[in-house]
Order: C-alpha cells, then structure tokens, then sequence
C-alpha cells in the first residue's frame, strides 16, 4: 500500500506538508524527530488527512497534483 498524507505543524499552524510514503508509521516519526529537511524547522506535526492507494503511481500522481496550485487549493478546500 501507499499513502498520501497532508501534514500541519501544531507549533505553526499555517505550515502544512504534502508526502508520500509506504510506511505512514515510520514517516511520521521522521518528520518529528527532525529527520526530514523539509519539516525539521516546524516540529512538531500532526497527520490531516492519509489517503491509501493500492497503486504507487497513482498515489505518486496525486501527490504532484496537491503540490500544484489547483492541488493545494483542493487540499485547503476539502481537507483544511
């Protein structure tokens, strides 16, 4: 399985991070033990949402896609 998360800093909640992963268990922890270059700065977060995909490159699709400006916008308005 896949996942495709969106993540908020509960220290600054205007930060959120779109991932994915095949292990949500292990990448959470990474992004609170500052292992995630990307994250580290915000610690620590909390899971908005975890959609599974049965297929890696859809789920790899739909990540690119929240990344977008149409992706995001659909992130705020369905998930945020």
């Amino acid at each position: 399985m896949w996942y495709v998360y969106i993540i908020r800093s509960t220290s600054h909640p205007d930060r959120i991070y779109f991932g994915i992963t095949d292990d949500i268990q292990r990448r959470i922890k990474e992004h609170n033990s500052g292992n995630s270059k990307h994250t580290a700065k915000w610690m620590p977060w909390e899971y908005v949402v975890v959609l599974r995909f049965g297929d890696e490159s859809k789920a790899r699709e739909f990540e690119k896609y929240l990344k977008t400006g149409s992706g995001n916008a659909f992130a705020k308005r369905h998930f945020l």
